[in-house]
């Protein structure tokens, strides 16, 4: 089977949707799939760039780019506005010559999942969706009190075209790859037996364990530069988050004031909170920690890492947290790093969240979860002995490699 992949923030692009495919690529050829890449010139993607992801490609794999349009303006910016008529071009340069059985859409720019059916209509070629988030959220028509990014009437002209684009597309579509169950069944919902037919496969963010062996990136003992124990947070930021940062430090708190714990026990780093750089980068832990008095043990740096940068800070912490969203079909891009860095892990999430299957399975970390009433006083207690055990130097790891 020969499979065309379109994933425009490709490495070096250092983007959340473009690890799938990247951690993919290596085992195709073993499951009979000679695949293609299709993507963006890294020049034209705005974000960061970590070069150590490109080495890691494999080889045998061709990867073709295409320039992306200088465009400015509101409604201008998106890579999809910018780059999907050259993506357009060379996608049909290529199925006109290459005889490809599948076209696989992998990539947040949910826009240019349209080019689907073009290519459908025109080659006769199935595609595939990878849902990595949802195309139609309706979070915020759930949480009226919650300003989407971007604000209200951006948000609602950007939610009208969404729902436009993904009703003419879903239903063409010829199978659905999932992270969260939640997307797709939100889909049968929206579109009942036109999208029922497709076959469906859901499967959370992959990691590769050999990439925790590469030798520039620390293990063992963690590096101290302080003598409190380094919990840490990688990962975005935001009002979704609040309920179960709140918790967080809630527990923390009360250990301090009851002598559990000492006041300079634990330090707390949040890395990569924020969307944007500079001024509008907006924090989440730091301001919430000072409600509670303890900002001068709480340190955020909104500046998102390099995946080697991530790999190095999870693997050079005395423990790590994971916070999830109060949004049940929330999964976290990053759970399977967190895992294999093999550091006590505590994962706060939604009991409905895919989350909590997963570390079911493979154990891993303490699992704590909370529904829309909150976190009962037993969740409460369980942060507590986390934090307690990870103080007294008595975290433990227990992960199932194998499975």
């Amino acid at each position: 089977m020969r499979v065309l992949i379109i994933c425009p923030q490709f490495p070096p692009n250092n983007t959340a949707d473009s690890h799938r495919v990247r951690l993919l690529l290596p085992y195709l050829g073993a499951a009979g799939c000679e695949a293609e890449v299709l993507a963006v010139d890294p020049r034209d993607v705005r974000g960061p760039r970590d070069p150590w992801l490109a080495e890691r490609l494999p080889k045998t794999v061709p990867v073709h780019h295409v320039r992306a349009w200088p465009l400015r303006g509101w409604g201008l910016n998106g890579l999809a506005q910018r780059a999907g008529i050259a993506l357009y071009r060379e996608g049909c340069r290529l199925l006109a010559n290459g005889d490809f059985d599948l076209v696989f859409f992998s990539t947040t720019r949910f826009h240019l999942h349209v080019l689907g059916p073009l290519w459908q209509r025109r080659f006769g070629v199935a595609f595939c969706m990878d849902y990595q988030d949802p195309w139609v959220n309706d979070y915020y028509r759930e949480h009226p009190d919650v300003i989407p990014p971007g604000g209200r009437i951006k948000y609602g002209l950007s939610d009208r075209l969404h729902r436009w684009g993904e009703r003419i597309v879903a239903p063409r579509c010829s199978g659905f790859l999932a992270v969260s169950k939640a997307y797709l069944d939100s889909l049968t919902e929206r579109y009942g037996q036109l999208v029922a037919w497709q076959p469906r496969l859901v499967e959370p963010f992959p990691a590769e364990p050999n990439e925790f062996d590469h030798p520039a990136v620390p293990a063992g003992t963690p590096a101290r530069l302080i003598s409190s124990r380094v919990i840490r947070y990688i990962g975005r930021g935001g009002e979704d988050m609040l309920v179960a940062a709140r918790k967080f430090f809630v527990a923390w708190k009360g250990l301090v004031d009851g002598g559990i714990i000492p006041a300079d026990g634990l330090h707390f780093e949040a890395i990569g909170t924020a969307y944007y750089s500079g001024a509008a980068a907006v924090k989440t832990f730091e301001p919430l920690a000072a409600e509670f008095g303890l900002d001068q043990r709480v340190s955020e740096k909104p500046l998102r890492l390099g995946y080697y940068e991530m790999l190095r800070c999870l693997n050079t912490s005395d423990a790590l947290v994971v916070f999830g969203s109060d949004d049940p079909a929330y999964t976290a891009s990053k759970i399977y790093p967190y895992l294999l860095a093999q550091r006590p892990l505590l994962a706060l999430f939604h009991k409905n969240s895919s989350v909590v299957s997963v570390m079911a399975n493979v154990g891993g970390g303490q699992c704590v979860t909370f529904d829309e009433t909150g976190f009962t006083p037993t969740a409460v207690a369980a942060i507590e002995l986390f934090l307690t055990k990870l103080v007294k130097d008595q975290a433990t790891v227990p992960l199932d490699l194998v499975q």
